[in-house]
């Protein structure tokens, strides 16, 4: 969770720190040294901060880590954020602050279980690639004798 107000970051940190295991940086510069130190599946994140936006963290990250999922939070309804979240953040939930921990946490569960259905999607499609090969190179020894 990437959030500059140091209360909602201990705040998040003691409602779902039984639930998740939980990460926490003041900035995106944090954030994204927690990325590279870490396995992290989905990340959290405030949208006004100081250095940057959520989208623009968000958008800054995908060409290194385009497989975590998505979370924008923010205190303001701002419909323009909303757009960029969605076209430039690839976001897969926009909420407002503050939220109601069932509703969060429920969020977070379903980006678990999306970012697990497309790993193991991906292991699929690699273990088809792996088989394809195994048949083309059968076929062409076959072939050749």
């Amino acid at each position: 969770y990437v959030d500059d107000e140091v209360n909602n970051l201990h705040a998040f940190k003691a409602a779902f720190r039984r639930d998740f295991n939980v990460f926490t940086a003041e900035s995106a510069m944090e954030g994204r040294k927690l990325l590279d130190q870490e396995k992290i599946e989905v990340i959290i994140t405030d949208q006004r901060m100081p250095e940057m936006t959520g989208v623009e963290f968000l958008e800054s990250i995908i060409q290194m880590y385009p497989d975590p999922i998505r979370i924008l939070l923010t205190g303001y309804t701002d419909i323009q954020a909303v757009i960029d979240a969605i076209n430039k953040g690839q976001v897969y939930h926009y909420m407002t602050k503050p939220w109601d921990e069932d509703q969060l946490r429920n969020i977070i569960n379903k980006a678990f279980e999306v970012f697990s259905l497309r790993a193991e999607n991906k292991e699929l499609v690699r273990s088809l690639l792996r088989a394809n090969e195994q048949l083309e190179f059968l076929l062409r020894q076959k072939l050749l004798s």
